[in-house]
C-alpha cells in the first residue's frame, strides 16, 4: 500500500487505500465519477506541497492530478492568453512564461504546488496574487456532475481564498486560463523587501528576469524553496495565513506590529511577527517537527517527524499567539484527517 509521505513535501502521511494517477482531463473526471458512484471519499492531490496528511493516511481514493496540457494564443496588442492543465508544476509554468517573454507572474516565482492548486488558495507573494492574472477556471462540478467554467469574478477571490476553497469537496479544477502581458518589465513592485533587493523604490518596476531571480533568492533565504537535501525546507511553506482583524483588535496590538488597512476597514497583520513576539522561535521543536531556522512561518520535518508532531507544533504556536494577542492563526495548509482545534 502506497504511503502518502511519498507524495507530500512534509514527507509525512500514512497509507493511501487507493491511488489513481490521472494524466489528462478525461482521466480526472473518470476517476472522480467512479469514486463518487462507489461512495468513496476523494482526496485530490497535486504536488502535495500544501497539505498535511494524518499518520493514519486516507481511507478513500487519492486522485493524483498530473495533467499538464498547455494552449497559448499570443497577440501583440492583447498579450498572451494561456490555458494550463491543473497538474502542471507552478514554478515550471512561471519560468516558461518568462522565457517566452511574458510578464506578470515573476513575483510568484518559487511558490510550490501545481497550477490547479493556485486558484484554490489564491496564492500570492511579494504584493501580488494569482487572481490578478486568471481569466477563468474550468472545473468538474461533483454536485451537478458536469464541467463548469467560472470567470474571474465568479471565482470569489479574496486573500488566500476562493469559491473553490469554500466548497473544497465540490469542484475539481481541470485547467486554468491566464492573461499575461508581453514585455520584459515587471508589474509594479509593491513589497518593500523585494524592492530593496532589486535596488528600486516601492511601486517601481524592474526587469522580469531580475525580478524572478530576486524573488527566488529571498524565498531561498527563508527556507521557502524545497530542497530534498535540506530538512529545513521539508515544509509546506507558510503554515499560517496573515490574520485580518477588526480595527479595534488591531488598535490593541503593540505600536510596532505590522498593519495593512484593507478596503473594508479591517487590518491585516503579520502572522510571523505575532509568532515571534508571542514566544515562538526559529528552531523550536516538538519531537521530530521543527520551526525552520530560516523563517518562523515554516514548520518543518527535521527528518523523523510524524504528522501528529507537526500538528502539535502548529497548535503550540496558535496557543501562544492566542494568549499573547487574542488572535487565532488560521492554517494555510490543508489538513487531512487532522485538526488543530
Amino acid at each position: 500500500m502506497s504511503q502518502l509521505s511519498d507524495y507530500t513535501s512534509f514527507r509525512v502521511g500514512g497509507p493511501a487505500q487507493e491511488i489513481v494517477n490521472a494524466c489528462n482531463e478525461a482521466e480526472i473526471i473518470a476517476a472522480v465519477q467512479a469514486a463518487d458512484e462507489a461512495g468513496k471519499p476523494i482526496l485530490i492531490l497535486g504536488s502535495g506541497t500544501n497539505v498535511l496528511v494524518s499518520d493514519e493516511g486516507f481511507k478513500g481514493v487519492v486522485i493524483h492530478v498530473a495533467s499538464s496540457d498547455v494552449e497559448a494564443e499570443v497577440d501583440a496588442c492583447s498579450g498572451a492568453t494561456l490555458t494550463i492543465g491543473a497538474g502542471e508544476v507552478w514554478d515550471a509554468f512561471v519560468a516558461t512564461t518568462i522565457a517566452r517573454g511574458y510578464a506578470g507572474l515573476e513575483t510568484l516565482s518559487g511558490i510550490p504546488g501545481t497550477v490547479g492548486a493556485a486558484p484554490i488558495q489564491n496564492i500570492g507573494a511579494y504584493g501580488h496574487e494569482v487572481s490578478e492574472f486568471i481569466t477563468r477556471v474550468r472545473t468538474y462540478d461533483r454536485k451537478e456532475k458536469m464541467v463548469r467554467t467560472f470567470t474571474n469574478s465568479e471565482c470569489d477571490f479574496t486573500y488566500r481564498n476562493s469559491r473553490f476553497k469554500a466548497e473544497r469537496d465540490r469542484y475539481v479544477i481541470l485547467d486554468v486560463g491566464f492573461q499575461l502581458r508581453i514585455g520584459e518589465v515587471s508589474t509594479p513592485i509593491r513589497y518593500a523587501e523585494l524592492a530593496r533587493e532589486l535596488g528600486i523604490e516601492v511601486g517601481g518596476k524592474a526587469a522580469v528576469v531580475a525580478t524572478r531571480a530576486a524573488t527566488l533568492k529571498l524565498r531561498e533565504s527563508k527556507g521557502m524553496l524545497l530542497d530534498p537535501k535540506d530538512h529545513d525546507s521539508w515544509s509546506a511553506g507558510s503554515f499560517f495565513t496573515n490574520p485580518i482583524v477588526s480595527a479595534e483588535i488591531a488598535s490593541r496590538l503593540p505600536e510596532d506590529a505590522p498593519r495593512w488597512v484593507q478596503p473594508d476597514g479591517r487590518v491585516k497583520t503579520s502572522a510571523a511577527w505575532l509568532m515571534e513576539n508571542a514566544g515562538v522561535h526559529k528552531g523550536d521543536a516538538h519531537s521530530g517537527a521543527r520551526i525552520s531556522s530560516k523563517h518562523v512561518l515554516a514548520l518543518t520535518n527535521s527528518g523523523n517527524a510524524t504528522a501528529a508532531d507537526i500538528a502539535a507544533l502548529a497548535k503550540e504556536a496558535q496557543e501562544k499567539v492566542q494568549k499573547a494577542f487574542g488572535i487565532f492563526l488560521e492554517p494555510e495548509v490543508n489538513l487531512v484527517g487532522l485538526s488543530l482545534n
